[in-house]
């Protein structure tokens, strides 16, 4: 890949059948669905659950994506496991089907220094023969990757932008700030009610999990940015910046962007890892499907 990827990547959820198991055809539905608004797909991610996939499925939901894309949008696949071989042994199978790009998330669990995650970016940049992004979401693997170390991955050739997840202005900022000027690197803006600012400031593209609910709504932020509308986009980003307190004020994503997709009529299945609704939660989400079901005119 030799150009940025630009605009929205949707953190694509993982649809799965009444059994439980990943279902290639939802999961191309959702993939249209996601083309027809212009957004990339960014897929085994946070809202792809993959801490519930095994690797055969990680592999499927891959290759069904990229069969689907065909080139279409880009296509950005997480490869991030908690060791440094088993990464790459995943990176390598995942980059032979010709994804764009791939992302890897901090190692989890096990606390490390920052020197142990440039050793850990580097060897998986070394051995994977497609671009790496690092992704930054402190407060799901408990490792933070810091600005002046996604500074230092930035000379390495393969590394080419960093996705930051960690839920504040202040991280997203420290990472521009870093990482400006730096040709062949982009910042990728994670939270989805700091898209528009993000854009503002410099980040090429927003990775967004709300997309699954408001496609439309999300890619109206870049699409009015990208147009020099700066009002328009601040409105659609207030749209779903509202969204997103009422959602997450009754579950935490991905399950509860995936319940919200349900509701609203998109066949995506349950989440796998433990959550369970209560007839209250149920209620809620269908108020907050009502509200933000449809996307104004923005």
């Amino acid at each position: 890949m030799n150009k940025s990827i630009k605009g929205v990547l949707t953190a694509i959820v993982t649809p799965f059948d009444a059994n439980g198991a990943v279902c290639p055809q939802r999961l191309r539905a959702q993939v249209r669905r996601q083309i027809r608004y212009g957004n990339g797909v960014f897929c085994n991610g946070t809202n792809g659950e993959f801490f519930v996939l095994n690797t055969a499925e990680k592999l499927l939901v891959t290759e069904t994506c990229m069969d689907e894309v065909a080139g279409r949008v880009p296509l950005v696949a997480h490869i991030g496991e908690i060791s440094t071989a088993a990464t790459i042994r995943l990176g390598k199978d995942v980059a032979a089907m010709g994804v764009d790009a791939v992302s890897v998330i901090t190692p989890f669990f096990v606390p490390l220094k920052q020197s142990e995650l440039i050793y850990h970016y580097t060897a998986i940049a070394e051995a994977v023969p497609v671009p790496v992004f690092l992704y930054n979401i402190p407060g799901r693997t408990g490792n933070t990757i810091e600005p002046a170390t996604a500074r230092a991955l930035a000379e390495h050739p393969n590394i080419i932008g960093i996705k930051d997840s960690a839920g504040s202005y202040e991280s997203l900022k420290g990472f521009i700030d870093a990482l400006r000027g730096v040709p062949g690197f982009d910042v990728l803006s994670g939270p989805d009610h700091l898209a528009h600012q993000g854009f503002l400031d410099g980040c090429s593209a927003c990775i967004s999990g709300l997309a699954n609910f408001s496609p439309e709504g999300v890619s109206l932020i870049w699409e009015h940015f990208r147009d020099g509308n700066i009002e328009k986009s601040k409105a659609a980003q207030d749209f779903i910046g509202a969204l997103r307190k009422d959602l997450y004020a009754i579950a935490f994503a991905p399950a509860a962007v995936k319940k919200a997709a349900v509701l609203l009529g998109e066949d995506v299945g349950e989440s796998r890892y433990p959550i369970v609704f209560s007839e209250q939660d149920i209620a809620a989400l269908k108020a907050v499907v009502a509200k933000y079901g449809v996307t104004p005119a923005l």
